[in-house]
């Protein structure tokens, strides 16, 4: 089922309030859960049935968080120098040209691709049940946008659209370009102010996560939501 247009309209907070209640998971206090984090949990199974050490499975997940967050950011920087961070940003889909440059030319969704990724790193921060609610909420949504956007596109650009839908996969990225370069010049600049709160998160893993405290992590997280969104004021309009 596509995603309707005042779904995409809200996406973004869509997207926030899904993470909200995967950090709050407001059952668990019903149900008298543990609320433990997804990364201690992860750490305590290591130690218990994979005979690491408490502490080494501990520095493992982060690692593990550190690159999930590392290649989200990269991702969506890489697809957002392309399409514009206004196109990113905006409310509204767009279907000038078929975008062939870049990260797609190798994968038609890099970005949702890449805030896909980015929701395994917040998972790590979360209680294991919120974890698990972000992960298929968020990857039910963005099917469900991802088929939408596409439809349009199909509709709006006809053929030559159609002709990239064949030759480049939706989301497991290819290995080499599947089609020639789009004459597309990246916006650098502009992309990674947009993508400021993505490297914000990695930069939070980086910097808090040798305290091994995911909640001192999460909120480094916070502080780089609020610079985005002061951020998104200096952005090219659309």
């Amino acid at each position: 089922m596509k995603a309707t247009a005042i779904e995409f309209r809200l996406r973004f907070l869509i997207h926030a309030v899904v993470y909200t209640v995967g950090f709050i998971a407001p059952w668990n206090y019903a149900l008298h859960l543990d609320t433990i984090s997804t990364w201690q949990l992860l750490a305590a199974w290591s130690f218990r049935y994979a005979h690491f050490s408490f502490s080494a499975a501990t520095v493992a997940f982060l690692i593990l968080g550190i690159l999930f967050a590392l290649i989200a950011a990269s991702l969506r920087t890489w697809g957002s120098a392309y399409l514009g961070a206004a196109v990113v940003q905006d409310v509204s889909m767009h279907g000038d040209q078929v975008v062939a440059a870049g990260p797609y030319r190798y994968v038609r969704n890099p970005l949702y691709l890449g805030t896909f990724i980015h929701t395994f790193a917040l998972a790590l921060l979360m209680p294991p049940t919120g974890a698990l609610f972000s992960i298929l909420a968020l990857g039910i949504f963005q099917l469900r946008l991802i088929a939408a956007e596409e439809a349009f596109l199909a509709n709006k650009l006809g053929e030559p659209y159609l002709a990239y839908l064949d030759r480049v996969p939706s989301l497991l990225p290819a290995l080499t370009p599947r089609v020639a370069a789009s004459p597309v010049h990246p916006a650098w600049l502009t992309a990674i102010l947009g993508e400021i709160y993505m490297w914000g998160v990695a930069a939070s893993f980086i910097i808090t996560g040798g305290r091994y405290n995911a909640r001192l992590v999460t909120q480094g997280i916070i502080v780089a939501l609020g610079v985005s969104l002061v951020a998104r004021a200096f952005l090219p309009k659309k």
